[in-house]
C-alpha cells in the first residue's frame, strides 16, 4: 500500500487523525519539502507523534530514483508533503505510476493554500481562475507567463492566486515584496495595466498559523511592508462582489475608500 498523506499548511498539528493512523502502521515514511514545507513545527515533533523515523528525500530521489514507489512495491509506505498531497503535479504523476505498477494507493487529504488563502481574505473561491507561480529570475531567465496568466484571468473577470517560488535546498523562499517587484518589472516591459503601483493586491503570510498576516491595499502601499517569515503568497482580485470588498476591509485592513462604489 502506498499512502499519500498531506501535512497541511503550517505545523505538525495540521495533519489529520486519519493521516497519523496511517503513519503509525506503515513500514516506512518518506517526505519531500521541495514543493512546500511547514514553518511552524518540526519533523522531530511529528516523528514523536508517530513513533518512527521520517526519511526526507530530495527531488532527485523522488522523481528520478523513484525511492518511495520502488519501496511501495514490497511493503507499506507513506509519502508526506506539505499542503494537500495531490496539488503538486509530480505527486499526481506518482499516483498514476503507482496504479500502472499495480500498487494499491490511499490518498489522505489535508488543507491547501488554494482554499486557505482565498478563504482567510474573504474572497470567493469559485471566482478564481488559473493559479500561477512567480519564479526566482536569473540573468537569462525572466519569464512573463505569470503576468500573462493574471491578465487572462482578469480579462475573464476572475481572481488570481499567485504562488511564490520555493528553493528549499538553497533556503530561499520568495517574499510577497519580491513577487510584487517582479510584477511591476513586467508591467514596465509590457504595459498592459495588469500590475501597476495602483493595482489592488492581497498578501497572505503564514497561512495556517495562529496569527497569519492578511493585508490588502494598492501595490505601492504594500511593497515596502515587512510581512515576516515565509511562506507568502499574493492574490490579485478582479471584479469584487460587495461582500468580498467588505471582507478585504474587515479581514485584510484594506482602505475602505478603495471600494466606495461597492460598500
Amino acid at each position: 500500500m502506498f499512502y499519500f498523506v498531506g501535512l497541511g499548511l503550517y505545523d505538525e498539528r495540521d495533519i489529520s487523525v486519519k493521516g497519523v493512523e496511517a503513519l503509525k502502521k506503515v513500514d516506512a515514511v518518506y517526505a519531500e519539502f521541495y514543493t512546500a514545507r511547514l514553518f511552524g513545527g518540526s519533523i522531530a515533533s511529528l516523528e514523536g507523534i508517530i513513533g518512527s523515523e521520517i526519511k526526507i528525500l530530495t527531488r532527485e530521489q523522488v522523481e528520478e530514483e523513484d525511492i518511495p514507489l520502488k519501496d511501495a512495491q514490497k511493503r507499506n509506505v507513506a509519502f508526506l508533503s506539505a499542503g494537500d498531497p495531490l496539488i503538486a503535479t509530480t505527486h499526481s504523476e506518482m499516483l498514476i505510476e503507482a496504479k500502472k505498477r499495480g500498487i494499491k494507493t490511499t490518498v489522505i487529504h489535508s488543507s491547501s493554500i488554494l482554499s486557505a488563502a482565498p478563504g482567510i481574505a474573504g474572497l470567493q473561491a469559485y471566482k478564481f481562475g488559473k493559479v500561477t507561480t512567480i519564479p526566482f529570475t536569473e540573468e537569462n531567465y525572466f519569464p512573463h507567463s505569470p503576468y500573462k496568466a493574471i491578465k487572462a484571468n482578469m480579462d475573464s473577470k476572475l481572481h488570481t492566486l499567485v504562488l511564490l517560488d520555493i528553493r528549499a535546498h538553497e533556503n530561499r523562499y520568495m517574499t510577497a515584496n519580491q513577487g510584487m517587484e517582479y510584477l511591476l518589472c513586467v508591467e514596465e516591459e509590457l504595459g498592459e495595466k495588469v500590475a501597476t503601483e495602483d493595482t489592488l493586491v492581497v498578501v497572505v503570510a503564514r497561512a495556517g498559523a495562529e496569527n497569519p498576516v492578511v493585508r490588502a491595499d494598492k501595490i505601492k502601499n504594500l511593497i515596502g511592508t515587512d510581512f515576516g517569515g515565509p511562506l507568502h503568497c499574493l492574490m490579485l482580485p478582479a471584479d469584487l462582489h460587495f461582500m468580498e470588498a467588505e471582507a478585504l476591509v474587515e479581514l485584510a485592513g484594506a482602505p475602505k475608500e478603495l471600494f466606495k462604489d461597492l460598500i
